[in-house]
């Protein structure tokens, strides 16, 4: 009876095998999506834009880090939006290289490039420091500009021209061109880096980013940066403590040693013996 039933598992064990092999096989023989969904791009494997705006409205949004480019001719006004968020000190970097690209750069004339930067309400910040204007030489290659903004604020009075933290316009455009030259190619490179900044250079406050409603939708990849939060809070919580133990050793200084309560003060050899008076009892 025992050996029965031992047969009876077995039979069945071997026959649930063969059954999960069976399918197993099965399902690697039938053609599944496995290679069309690796095959098909995802969102985050999309390159940095290659093409630019003409407007404010149309400028092409691009990520902090990436170097967007795009083919154009001269006398174009190229457009890009950047996201800049509370105390980055922004640096814009951008490239005119004449030609097409394909080949030796085509003959050209002397011209003036120059790199604007305006603000979420299109306000034109000026460079701390850097090429924003350049004359390209007749022949030349290549021209650089660069600019570096001031640090980007989440606060400012309504009379300043700080720069608040959302959305920037980077314009890229020929200052002075010869007419022989307008129209000719040539092709653009902009990248936007940003550091942080402490100390006297940190900011606080409570604006909102200044996004256009009628813009590109530009912002973070994290997200926008709480407002409440800056290095100010360590410097000032610093001071405190500094300013509390400076008054606290002052003190100490003014007062001299302290002496225990009760105790005499020592009688010096050459003056009288003065008692002391009793205490006086309320009442």
């Amino acid at each position: 009876m025992r050996t029965a039933r031992r047969l009876a598992a077995a039979g069945l064990l071997a026959a649930t095998a063969l059954t999960v092999l069976t399918g197993r096989a099965a399902a690697d023989d039938t053609p599944s999506a496995t290679p069309s969904a690796t095959a098909t791009p995802t969102a985050g494997e999309q390159g940095p834009p290659t093409e630019a705006g003409t407007n404010f409205l149309t400028a092409t949004a691009i990520k902090q880090g990436e170097e967007a480019t795009a083919s154009a001719s001269a006398g174009d006004y190229l457009y890009w939006v950047v996201p800049a968020d509370t105390g980055q000190n922004i640096t814009v970097k951008a490239t005119v290289t004449f030609g097409s690209g394909s080949g030796a750069p085509a003959a050209h004339g002397a011209s003036t490039w120059q790199l604007d930067v305006y603000d979420g309400l299109r306000r034109r910040q000026p460079c701390r420091y850097g090429a924003q204007t350049r004359t390209a030489a007749a022949g030349a290659a290549t021209v650089e500009l660069a600019c570096t903004l001031r640090p980007v604020r989440a606060y400012a009075d309504t009379w300043s021209n700080d720069p608040l933290r959302g959305a920037y316009y980077l314009r890229l455009t020929a200052l002075k061109v010869t007419e022989a030259d307008l129209g000719q190619p040539v092709r653009a490179a902009v990248k936007a880096t940003s550091h942080g900044t402490a100390g006297r250079n940190a900011v606080d406050g409570s604006v909102a980013p200044v996004v256009s409603a009628n813009g590109p939708d530009v912002a973070p990849g994290d997200g926008w940066a709480g407002t409440w939060w800056s290095p100010r809070w360590l410097w000032t919580g610093g001071g405190g403590l500094l300013a509390v133990f400076a008054a606290l050793g002052a003190h100490r200084l003014a007062r001299g040693p302290i002496r225990a309560q009760g105790r005499p003060r020592p009688q010096q050899p050459d003056e009288p013996y003065q008692p002391r008076e009793p205490s006086r009892y309320p009442g």
